[in-house]
Protein backbone atom coordinates (compact mmCIF):
# COMPACT_ATOMS: atom_id res chain seq x y z
CA UNK A 1 0.00 0.00 0.00
CA UNK A 2 1.06 3.53 -1.23
CA UNK A 3 1.28 5.95 1.11
CA UNK A 4 0.22 9.65 -0.17
CA UNK A 5 1.26 12.77 1.78
CA UNK A 6 -1.39 15.03 1.70
CA UNK A 7 -0.61 18.45 1.04
CA UNK A 8 -1.82 21.44 3.38
CA UNK A 9 -5.06 23.67 1.90
CA UNK A 10 -3.88 26.91 0.07
CA UNK A 11 -4.41 29.63 2.40
CA UNK A 12 -8.38 31.56 2.06
CA UNK A 13 -8.06 33.99 -0.61
CA UNK A 14 -8.44 37.58 1.66
CA UNK A 15 -8.98 40.71 -0.22
CA UNK A 16 -8.46 43.63 1.43
CA UNK A 17 -9.51 46.97 -0.27
CA UNK A 18 -5.63 48.72 0.00
CA UNK A 19 -4.56 45.37 -1.87
CA UNK A 20 -6.83 45.15 -4.71
CA UNK A 21 -7.19 49.31 -5.63
CA UNK A 22 -11.08 48.44 -6.03
CA UNK A 23 -11.19 51.47 -3.08
CA UNK A 24 -9.58 54.00 -5.49
CA UNK A 25 -11.46 52.91 -8.42
CA UNK A 26 -14.72 53.59 -6.60
CA UNK A 27 -13.62 56.79 -5.03
CA UNK A 28 -12.56 58.04 -8.76
CA UNK A 29 -15.54 57.23 -10.56
CA UNK A 30 -17.50 59.09 -7.29
CA UNK A 31 -15.73 61.87 -7.72
CA UNK A 32 -17.02 62.68 -11.60
CA UNK A 33 -20.61 62.69 -10.06
CA UNK A 34 -22.07 66.10 -9.80
CA UNK A 35 -22.77 67.32 -5.95
CA UNK A 36 -26.77 66.88 -5.20
CA UNK A 37 -28.59 69.36 -5.79
CA UNK A 38 -29.45 71.42 -2.09
CA UNK A 39 -33.06 71.97 -1.68
CA UNK A 40 -33.96 74.65 1.07
CA UNK A 41 -36.04 72.75 3.74
CA UNK A 42 -39.58 73.94 3.16
CA UNK A 43 -42.86 72.82 4.73
CA UNK A 44 -44.67 70.37 2.56
CA UNK A 45 -47.94 71.89 1.43
CA UNK A 46 -50.95 69.99 -0.06
CA UNK A 47 -51.41 71.25 -3.68
CA UNK A 48 -55.37 70.33 -3.10
CA UNK A 49 -55.60 72.05 0.45
CA UNK A 50 -55.44 70.47 3.96
CA UNK A 51 -56.96 67.30 4.73
CA UNK A 52 -60.48 67.65 6.94
CA UNK A 53 -60.26 65.82 10.35
CA UNK A 54 -63.39 65.04 12.36
CA UNK A 55 -64.20 67.03 15.73
CA UNK A 56 -62.49 64.82 17.81
CA UNK A 57 -59.17 64.10 16.23
CA UNK A 58 -56.40 63.36 18.63
CA UNK A 59 -58.79 62.13 21.36
CA UNK A 60 -59.34 58.61 22.18
CA UNK A 61 -62.81 56.99 21.52
CA UNK A 62 -64.34 55.46 24.66
CA UNK A 63 -63.62 52.06 24.65
CA UNK A 64 -65.72 49.33 26.23
CA UNK A 65 -63.43 47.40 29.15
CA UNK A 66 -64.02 43.49 29.48
CA UNK A 67 -66.19 44.10 32.57
CA UNK A 68 -68.33 46.90 30.22
CA UNK A 69 -69.18 43.93 27.90
CA UNK A 70 -69.68 41.85 30.55
CA UNK A 71 -72.27 43.87 32.00
CA UNK A 72 -73.69 45.39 28.98
CA UNK A 73 -72.83 49.06 29.99
CA UNK A 74 -71.62 51.79 27.98
CA UNK A 75 -67.82 52.64 28.24
CA UNK A 76 -66.53 54.74 30.57
CA UNK A 77 -65.95 58.02 29.36
CA UNK A 78 -63.02 59.34 28.45
CA UNK A 79 -61.17 61.59 31.12
CA UNK A 80 -61.40 65.50 30.03
CA UNK A 81 -60.49 68.92 31.51
CA UNK A 82 -63.09 71.53 31.18
CA UNK A 83 -60.61 73.76 28.99
CA UNK A 84 -60.65 70.20 26.38
CA UNK A 85 -64.63 70.17 27.20
CA UNK A 86 -64.29 73.74 25.28
CA UNK A 87 -62.24 73.31 23.25
CA UNK A 88 -63.66 69.88 21.64
CA UNK A 89 -67.62 71.66 22.21
CA UNK A 90 -65.89 74.56 19.51
CA UNK A 91 -64.61 71.89 17.33
CA UNK A 92 -68.42 70.32 17.44
CA UNK A 93 -70.34 73.76 16.37
CA UNK A 94 -67.29 73.73 13.20
CA UNK A 95 -67.95 70.31 11.95
CA UNK A 96 -71.85 70.44 12.21
CA UNK A 97 -72.87 74.04 12.41
CA UNK A 98 -74.53 76.66 14.66
CA UNK A 99 -77.90 77.50 15.66
CA UNK A 100 -79.53 79.57 17.71
CA UNK A 101 -82.84 78.93 19.48
CA UNK A 102 -83.02 75.40 19.71
CA UNK A 103 -80.59 72.62 20.86
CA UNK A 104 -80.26 71.02 17.66
CA UNK A 105 -82.06 70.61 14.70
CA UNK A 106 -82.72 67.98 11.66
CA UNK A 107 -79.74 69.31 9.71
CA UNK A 108 -77.56 68.33 12.88
CA UNK A 109 -76.59 72.11 13.82
CA UNK A 110 -76.62 72.53 17.66
CA UNK A 111 -76.49 75.70 19.94
CA UNK A 112 -73.67 75.95 22.87
CA UNK A 113 -75.64 73.58 25.11
CA UNK A 114 -76.32 71.42 22.38
CA UNK A 115 -72.67 70.79 21.51
CA UNK A 116 -71.69 70.37 24.95
CA UNK A 117 -74.56 67.39 25.39
CA UNK A 118 -73.06 65.98 22.29
CA UNK A 119 -69.54 66.19 23.33
CA UNK A 120 -70.99 64.40 26.66
CA UNK A 121 -72.87 61.90 24.97
CA UNK A 122 -70.27 60.87 22.62
CA UNK A 123 -68.06 59.78 25.79
CA UNK A 124 -66.01 62.82 26.29
CA UNK A 125 -66.29 63.78 30.33
CA UNK A 126 -68.67 64.13 33.07
CA UNK A 127 -71.50 65.82 33.68
CA UNK A 128 -69.24 67.74 36.45
CA UNK A 129 -66.38 68.53 33.66
CA UNK A 130 -69.88 69.96 31.85
CA UNK A 131 -70.46 71.95 34.68
CA UNK A 132 -67.11 73.33 35.16
CA UNK A 133 -67.01 74.17 31.79
CA UNK A 134 -70.43 76.22 32.11
CA UNK A 135 -69.43 78.14 35.34
CA UNK A 136 -66.08 79.30 32.99
CA UNK A 137 -67.86 80.35 30.52
CA UNK A 138 -70.53 82.41 32.51
CA UNK A 139 -66.88 84.24 34.29
CA UNK A 140 -66.00 85.52 30.67
CA UNK A 141 -69.37 86.79 30.06
CA UNK A 142 -69.59 88.48 33.08
CA UNK A 143 -65.75 89.38 32.65
CA UNK A 144 -66.31 91.18 29.69
CA UNK A 145 -69.55 92.74 30.35
CA UNK A 146 -72.27 90.71 29.12
CA UNK A 147 -74.67 90.05 32.12
CA UNK A 148 -76.63 87.33 31.36
CA UNK A 149 -78.43 84.36 33.10
CA UNK A 150 -76.87 81.96 31.39
CA UNK A 151 -74.34 81.08 28.19
CA UNK A 152 -77.99 79.92 26.54
CA UNK A 153 -79.50 83.26 26.96
CA UNK A 154 -76.07 84.43 25.12
CA UNK A 155 -76.91 82.32 22.54
CA UNK A 156 -80.13 82.97 21.49
CA UNK A 157 -79.13 86.81 21.01
CA UNK A 158 -80.26 87.84 18.15
CA UNK A 159 -76.65 90.39 17.60
CA UNK A 160 -75.07 86.57 18.99
CA UNK A 161 -72.85 85.34 15.71
CA UNK A 162 -70.87 81.94 15.77
CA UNK A 163 -67.60 83.50 15.58
CA UNK A 164 -68.68 85.18 18.93
CA UNK A 165 -69.79 81.50 20.32
CA UNK A 166 -65.77 80.35 19.61
CA UNK A 167 -64.50 83.14 20.82
CA UNK A 168 -66.07 82.62 23.53
CA UNK A 169 -65.24 79.03 24.05
CA UNK A 170 -62.00 80.04 23.37
CA UNK A 171 -61.39 82.31 26.26
CA UNK A 172 -63.30 80.54 28.70
CA UNK A 173 -60.98 77.45 27.33
CA UNK A 174 -58.29 79.76 28.29
CA UNK A 175 -59.02 80.33 31.52
CA UNK A 176 -59.93 76.94 32.43
CA UNK A 177 -56.42 75.94 31.54
CA UNK A 178 -54.94 78.91 33.23
CA UNK A 179 -56.69 77.66 36.44
CA UNK A 180 -55.66 73.90 35.89
CA UNK A 181 -59.66 72.42 35.40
Amino acid sequence: MTRTTLTPPPPPFVLTPDGSGLAEEIEAYLATLPAPARHPVVPYVAPLGSVVQPWNAAHPLPRPTLLDRITRRPPRPVRLTAAGHLRLTSRYIGAFGWLQGAMWDADGRVCLLGAQAAVLAHGYGTPATVQTARVQVMEILHATGRPVSSPDEYNDRPTTRQADIHQLLDRAAARAQSLGL
